[in-house]
């Protein structure tokens, strides 16, 4: 019996590491809202995220749940799970790995959200619902390829879904609700099209990723999959001890996300930044807030610091950002600094500033 072919190490993928930032920070944190990887074909969108599938945590389900619902969380549970707690039975537990579930371009939308059965619940008076990928995909990580192709509406279920974590199923005054609670990955190549953007304001980052142009990143490239395509169990098991820190720190990092502070000071920055470069509604300034807290996790502190925020918002604001027709939006990385500089120093309302500068002040 073949065995099956090991997924190509997240750690071994050269250079991309705004990409790989961004993915490892949704890994961390869902809340971050999600990301869109744009870039050509050829340059490792989809190894990226299945490579990253590898190092997320086992968790354990109620073994026979569809949705596999946390056995300990009954606010996170699905009502058939909540109701059997609640009536005191002991639910069976399993351990398995995250999911990474892939959405097919040409899914239909009974396909991706599920599917009831209307004859049965007009002549037996009972729901019956068949799962779709959305209930498969609660507590893992929704892989989209080619998101742009899929249909505007097909894309707004699953920004919502992912937005409140909840996915409603209703059709003739029929509704069944069941948890949904997924980090999404969509990737796409601009020159098949554009999302609207609408859309794209949904996506909490947004990555522009482009090949690696200098020879020795090149090479190093192709040594490293000619070597995986020649002995992918030897190539795989020498990025072993790479993966396991990688893993590891993910885990810490969500450990402590819950104890990391935002200061007033901190949301002042973000705002001024979001008014300074122009940018519509407040979905940016939760975004940048929200990463800014998750990469301040990521890096082993409870407080933000300006590089938090302006790794964020280079995560978050381009795609957000007004621009013209046929240009790229790029942030100037030098203004951003500029604007966080001015920012920080006045306090709103005379609340006390971020932990950064209250220890400046204070030396």
């Amino acid at each position: 019996m073949a065995t099956e072919r090991p997924i190509y190490p997240f750690s071994a993928l050269v250079g991309q590491e705004r990409l790989k930032r961004a993915l490892i920070l949704n890994a961390i944190n869902p809340r971050v809202g999600g990301v869109l990887i744009r870039g050509e074909k050829g340059t490792a969108k989809s190894t990226a995220v299945r490579g990253l599938a590898r190092l997320l945590p086992h968790i354990m389900v109620v073994a026979d749940c569809p949705y596999g619902c946390p056995p300990d969380r009954p606010g996170e549970m699905c009502p058939s799970c909540r109701a059997r707690t609640q009536a005191g039975e002991q639910l069976p537990t399993v351990e398995r790995a995250t999911r990474l579930v892939e959405l097919p371009v040409a899914a239909s939308e009974d396909r991706v959200v599920g599917s009831l059965d209307l004859e049965h619940a007009l002549t037996e008076g009972q729901r019956r619902f068949e799962p779709g990928l959305l209930a498969h995909a609660n507590r893992g990580l929704l892989y989209v390829d080619e998101v742009n192709l899929l249909d505007d509406h097909l894309v707004d279920v699953l920004l919502d879904a992912a937005a409140m974590g909840v996915n409603t199923v209703e059709r003739e005054g029929i509704s069944v609700s069941h948890p949904a609670r997924f980090m999404l990955v969509g990737t796409m190549n601009p020159e098949e099209g554009e999302l609207r953007p609408q859309l794209l304001d949904r996506f909490g980052l947004a990555v522009e990723i482009k090949g690696i142009t200098d020879l020795k990143g090149r090479v190093a490239v192709i040594e490293r999959r000619m070597g995986y395509d020649s002995e992918p169990e030897e190539f795989a098991a020498s990025w072993h001890d790479e993966e396991q820190k990688l893993a590891d720190r993910i885990a810490s990092a969500r450990a402590l996300l819950p104890g990391v502070q935002i200061a007033r000071n901190d949301m002042a920055a973000v705002a001024g930044l979001a008014v300074e470069l122009g940018v519509d509604g407040h979905r940016a300034d939760l975004a940048i807030l929200e990463t800014a807290k998750t990469h301040a996790a990521w890096s082993g502190r409870t407080h933000l610091s300006h590089e938090d925020i302006r790794l964020a918002a280079e995560l978050a604001l381009p795609h957000r950002m007004r621009r013209q027709p046929f240009t790229d939006v790029r942030l100037d990385e030098n203004r951003i600094n500029s604007i966080l500089e001015k920012v920080d120093g006045g306090e709103p309302d005379g609340q006390p500033g971020s932990a950064e500068s209250l220890k400046k002040k204070s030396n």
